[in-house]
């Protein structure tokens, strides 16, 4: 039998599904959750296609990321979909739609800001450069996320 603290704890977890095609960047958001002793399950998708794909299922597998309290952290220039036109099928699909996303880019382009906002994201932030920045980012997001109320 789970205790008080377990059913809060486990109604705090986050399963964060990062969109990313850097293997550099998914070590340091990987380095980043362990320095700052993030424990919410972390998915990785490469590309919009794949995140689809993880977040609905497909005919022959269920989604990968459980449909309760989720999240999204974004690139925006990836191969295949890009963050903008994954954007686009969040916000047009009723399952998905209500999902926060956190962009997360080295994009500082006025353009790619307006569009993200313009498809309700939670946030932009650029990438810092430096790693115990990055780490601040990541400890800042997971304890504000893990405050939120979220529908499961």
């Amino acid at each position: 039998m789970l205790s008080k603290n377990s059913r809060i704890m486990d109604h705090r977890m986050i399963n964060i599904l990062l969109v990313e095609d850097d293997e550099v960047d998914i070590m340091n958001v990987k380095r980043a959750f362990k320095r700052g002793n993030i424990a919410n399950p972390l998915f990785i998708a490469n590309n919009g296609l794949e995140a689809l794909n993880m977040l609905r299922g497909t005919q022959d597998n269920p989604a990968v990321v459980p449909h309760d309290r989720r999240l999204i952290l974004l690139d925006l220039n990836m191969p295949k979909m890009g963050g903008i036109e994954l954007l686009q099928h969040l916000r047009n699909d009723q399952n998905l739609k209500s999902i926060p996303v956190v962009v997360l880019t080295t994009s500082n382009q006025d353009r790619d800001l307006v569009e993200a906002y313009n498809f309700n994201v939670a946030g932009y932030l650029i990438k810092p450069v430096e790693f115990s920045h990055f780490v601040e980012v990541m400890a800042t997001l997971n304890k504000y996320w893990s405050l939120s109320e979220m529908p499961n």
